[in-house]
């Protein structure tokens, strides 16, 4: 009963003091068109992404611009003709200037992505642009979606402005996982409080940044934010703490073309960071562990429980608290445009997310670390002072 009633006040705190997390308004803010359109340079690193690139890249290409913009894809030792593709769907659907350029593989101390975004930002930087867009190969813009992002920034004065891109939600396990993954990100990155000047909550979507060349030179990113696995988040951090106003809140019209058919393809996406996220603190995963149990665990099983027992005081607690979980992850649910029958399924979910963040550990002190194509990223090192 007391593990019950300690869910109900946890969801309590939830609703009521941690941003309004739930809440799936914080769309792109209010903006008006410039006088003058800046000059932009489109940043997208890719590695083996010939099976999505036909779907991304050329949405990049035929952006609605009215301003100066070119595209660098910076291919990152592919082996499945990523580059020769992209040269291919440039001469065939024509739009903005493309440069594919590769790196070579990324030195010591550097994570591919990163390495790649530093490459694709030096020739970036030669062309002068005053924004950047940091986007991931596997993301579909509207042709709208250049204008909208720089109009953003220049109404608000916002050194970075980021949307969560919307991800393939279409088989059965990526109708159950994806739309947590967002939900839980966004509780504990809350979007209202990313927005705040003065607010220490800081993070961004990878897929889709803006970002000011100088506020990136003034946070010394990438090569501040070098080793970071979430990098997205590590980049965010580093443009705050560098005195910047930074944006982040849903896409209406950019979204994830990759699929996720089968389980084991979302367990390795969140597997691969999850204990990255935790520092790599076996105090933090063990909090990580029974915070999920208490929250998300405990209501179903007390529910079910009191009611078996007879216990009306731990049914009614634990009862409660499913219900205010299920009504918190209903306007997840509508905006991923999936039935609201999954939202009582979230301790479900949530069980998942717990045993990936378990394995995510497991794989840590395997010495497999943060695996992604190939690449494998142990724990970084710390700073040399």
């Amino acid at each position: 009963m007391w593990t019950a009633v300690a869910s109900l006040a946890a969801w309590l705190w939830l609703l009521l003091c941690q941003g309004f997390f739930w809440r799936t308004d914080v769309r792109l803010p209010a903006r008006d068109e410039p006088d003058a359109w800046p000059a932009v340079c489109v940043v997208v690193p890719a590695r083996d992404e010939a099976a999505v690139l036909p779907e991304s890249l050329p949405s990049l290409l035929t952006q609605d611009y009215p301003g100066h913009a070119e595209v660098f894809l910076v291919d990152d030792g592919s082996t499945d003709g990523t580059g020769e593709l992209a040269h291919d769907l440039a001469r065939r659907h024509g739009g903005l200037p493309l440069t594919v350029s590769s790196p070579g593989e990324p030195p010591p101390g550097w994570t591919g992505k990163l390495w790649a975004v530093r490459h694709g930002i030096g020739l970036a930087r030669a062309r002068e642009p005053e924004f950047l867009l940091l986007t991931d190969a596997d993301i579909a813009h509207g042709p709208d979606s250049l204008r909208e992002l720089v109009a953003a920034a220049r109404t608000g004065g916002f050194d970075l402005v980021s949307q969560m891109a919307r991800l393939r939600a279409e088989s059965l396990w990526e109708r159950l996982v994806v739309p947590a993954f967002v939900y839980f990100f966004a509780q504990l990155y809350p979007f209202r409080r990313i927005g705040v000047r003065g607010s220490r909550t800081a993070a961004a979507a990878g897929g889709c940044v803006l970002l000011r060349t100088d506020a990136a030179e003034r946070a010394g990113v990438p090569d501040s934010i070098r080793q970071a696995v979430i990098d997205d988040v590590a980049l965010a951090k580093a443009v705050k703490g560098g005195g910047g106003h930074i944006w982040l809140g849903l896409a209406e019209h950019v979204d994830s073309v990759r699929p996720y058919p089968r389980l084991n393809d979302l367990w390795s996406m969140v597997s691969r960071s999850a204990y990255a996220q935790l520092r790599h603190s076996p105090p933090l995963l063990l909090g990580t562990v029974l915070g999920l149990a208490v929250v998300y665990l405990v209501p179903p099983v007390a529910f079910v429980a009191g009611l078996a027992a007879g216990s009306t005081a731990a049914a009614v607690a634990g009862g409660l608290a499913w219900l205010l979980m299920t009504a918190t992850y209903v306007p997840m649910l509508r905006y991923y445009r999936q039935p609201l029958v999954l939202a009582p399924l979230l301790p479900f979910t949530a069980l998942l997310y717990l045993f990936m963040t378990v394995d995510s550990a497991v794989q840590h002190y395997r010495g497999r670390g943060a695996a992604w194509k190939g690449r494998t990223y142990a724990r970084p090192a710390p700073e040399q002072r």
